[in-house]
């Protein structure tokens, strides 16, 4: 069986959802879309259904996947509905749906619901993605408000620029929800993962945390706060072969590595089809049988090369840790190689999981 595999920390995901929940300060949806970020949304659902006061997910399938696992805690769509004939299954299914367009006010109207459907109506207060202006947003509650198939309404709005702690625009758009949902009844989520560790006076009664709930800081900087995350993705795999090269030979495909001395390469069961950034630099750290080490060459689709000058007992079946521990937080390794933290967890694929606590 190929070695490579990534471990899934479920204690240590419980543990960043406390955090989320302490600094809200209030409830927590656990965002679990896109595969709770490649973790698995079953299994990490499955592990905080115990103290989640819900989930959040992009699409009515993903919600559906998890009902069907058995998973009976509240789940919101974040884009709510995509055509009115998905009503009947939200109803259905006990799903709370958001509600960020016109049109979908006037399909909830339209809708004789056998139960009344918690609504979570988005603003645009200056993300300009999905919302309505403040005008309409008002006019909306008070519409859904009177409507017998709307039970409860939560007041959303989504902050576009909180992982930019010198940027004012946050508490602009913190603003913006305080003047639309003045003297309008309802709760209000605006806290994502950035607004919850970086901006400790933008609170709303519930909060969203996703990608901190995986252990990844998505500030610039670290924080006492952001110290408190641990990773629950652990990415490793093993050495497969193992060769000396002479100076001036290259390595892998473009000769992106040339040996300036003599060198020992180390070939991994790792490569970009299973998640592993493509153009990852030479010299991005790795950690050879609990060591640092250091990747080289360019990642091939199934393979990467790492050097073992300096690790004389390491060969094939060492194992290399990819992203997950000490020095190889998703945070530090995303800038290196151009993407993002969100970015990274998310591409993974192929990879066999094993879930693990603490």
């Amino acid at each position: 069986m190929r070695p490579a595999r990534a471990l899934i920390d479920l204690d240590a995901l419980r543990g960043n959802y406390r955090l989320a929940r302490e600094l809200g300060g209030g409830k927590a949806l656990a965002v679990v879309k896109a595969d709770a970020y490649g973790h698995g949304a079953v299994r990490c659902a499955q592990a905080l259904e115990a103290e989640a006061d819900g989930f959040a997910v992009a699409t009515i399938e993903e919600a559906l996947e998890l009902r069907a696992a058995g998973i009976s805690a509240p789940i919101l769509l974040l884009e709510g509905f995509f055509d009115a004939s998905e009503l009947p299954l939200i109803a259905e299914h006990g799903l709370w749906t958001a509600v960020g367009s016109p049109w979908q006010v006037e399909a909830l109207a339209a809708f004789d619901s056998p139960l009344a459907l918690t609504v979570w109506l988005k603003l645009d207060s200056g993300m300009h993605r999905l919302g309505l202006d403040v005008d309409a947003f008002r006019a909306a509650h008070a519409r859904l408000s009177a409507l017998p198939q709307v039970g409860r309404i939560v007041m959303m709005t989504h902050l576009a620029r909180a992982d930019e702690l010198d940027s004012e625009r946050t508490h602009e758009q913190a603003a913006v929800f305080a003047t639309a949902t003045a003297g309008l009844a309802g709760e209000t989520s605006i806290c994502n993962s950035p607004a919850l560790l970086g901006w400790p006076d933008v609170r709303s009664d519930w909060v969203r945390p996703g990608l901190m709930l995986y252990g990844a800081n998505p500030l610039a900087v670290d924080s006492t706060v952001t110290a408190r995350l641990r990773p629950v993705m652990n990415m490793r795999s093993k050495v497969i072969a193992e060769r000396w090269i002479e100076a001036g030979e290259p390595v892998g495909y473009g000769a992106r590595f040339v040996a300036s001395q003599r060198t020992r390469v180390g070939v991994v069961a790792m490569g970009y089809a299973d998640g592993y950034p493509q153009f990852a630099p030479n010299g991005t750290p790795v950690v050879i049988d609990g060591q640092p080490g250091a990747l080289i060459g360019r990642v091939s689709m199934d393979m990467l090369t790492v050097d073992l000058t300096a690790h004389a007992q390491a060969g094939v079946g060492s194992e290399v840790q990819l992203w997950g521990g000490q020095g190889l937080s998703l945070a530090e390794l995303a800038p290196r190689c151009g993407v993002s933290a969100y970015q990274l967890p998310c591409a993974v694929k192929r990879v066999r999981r094993e879930y693990v606590e603490g």
